[in-house]
């Protein structure tokens, strides 16, 4: 892959300073983006459909000529110093576009010759084989799964050795087992100091695979967060409590705790906020005891990565 030199770093790789894009319909697709991305980390965009995140991606890219603001990759403006802030990039598209009639060969070293690099049969031989693609490379494109044009896409976006990897849902419609080969392939570039920006659908992609997340929401960026951070600052931790004896309701006397009733009365579900001195558990306990409510069993549980993303985007819907 890309070489050791590029090793990862908190110096920032990209970087996008108000950035907006309106069509000519009209329709305002981006509104005032500031994003910073360092060297070497994996960032995923999350976002419901037409959030904005390929707008984004494609701008960065070059493919999609910005409204307003600025975007630099590699300390190359994307406009003024187009050729070059475009060699640093590699972008594996949502689309399974690919020259059908080709042979993954004669693909993945051409689109290395569009970039103006000089024959390296040796590094696409290693981009082949950590693919799992060697073995197929001289196998038209038109004859492979899914799963493999997908890898194609990939093998095609690494050929002019990248700094900067793009993946627009590179996991789309690829089975549970091809998803964590991909996985376990995009920690093994950020390994080698790639820098990953993918956005995605599925969020326990984000939250398995991101160092930071970036949630965009009709064009605004509404939160950019390490994934850590994010999730103890809107993670909320619930407390169920199996009772002994079914509930028809919540007794008044519980009133002051945000209580509710779950599994047909044998349970009490408690919401409360883990990094809070004071859980008001053992206050909860107690009173459960003085009213004669007697738990068998409880266990807690912090909300997931999707739960904090649907929460995000429904309070700015």
């Amino acid at each position: 892959m890309p070489p050791a030199s590029a090793a990862a770093g908190t110096s920032p790789v990209v970087v996008v300073s108000r950035l907006g894009k309106t069509y000519a319909s009209g329709l305002t697709a981006l509104k005032s983006i500031d994003l910073t991305i360092d060297r070497g980390e994996i960032f995923a965009l999350l976002g419901p459909n037409g959030a904005g995140k390929t707008t984004l991606i494609n701008i960065i890219c070059g493919i999609v000529t910005p409204s307003t603001g600025t975007v630099t990759a590699n300390g190359h403006d994307i406009v003024r110093d187009y050729r070059a802030a475009r060699s640093s990039i590699g972008l594996v598209p949502q689309e399974l576009h690919t020259d059908a009639f080709e042979s993954v060969w004669a693909t993945v070293t051409f689109s290395r010759g569009l970039f103006g690099k000089t024959p390296n049969p040796a590094y696409c031989e290693r981009v082949l084989r950590e693919l799992s693609l060697w073995d197929r490379r001289d196998t038209k494109i038109m004859t492979l799964s899914g799963g493999m044009k997908r890898r194609v896409l990939i093998a095609k976006a690494l050929a002019h050795e990248p700094t900067i990897l793009f993946l627009d849902e590179p996991t789309a419609g690829v089975d549970v087992e091809l998803r964590r080969d991909m996985w376990q392939l995009v920690r093994g570039l950020r390994d080698s100091g790639v820098t990953i920006i993918l956005t995605t659908h599925y969020i326990e992609e984000a939250e398995e695979m991101a160092d930071r997340i970036g949630v965009i929401n009709r064009g605004e960026l509404i939160v950019v967060e390490d994934k850590i951070v994010l999730m103890r600052k809107l993670g909320k931790k619930q407390l169920t409590l199996q009772l002994q004896r079914p509930l028809a309701q919540v007794p008044a006397a519980l009133s002051a705790y945000p209580l509710e009733l779950c599994d047909d009365g044998h349970a009490l579900l408690f919401t409360f906020d883990a990094r809070s001195r004071e859980t008001g558990i053992p206050g909860l306990l107690k009173r459960l005891s003085e009213l004669d409510i007697d738990v068998k069993d409880l266990h807690s549980q912090e909300s997931s990565l999707e739960e904090i993303f649907v929460g995000l985007v429904s309070t700015r819907a």
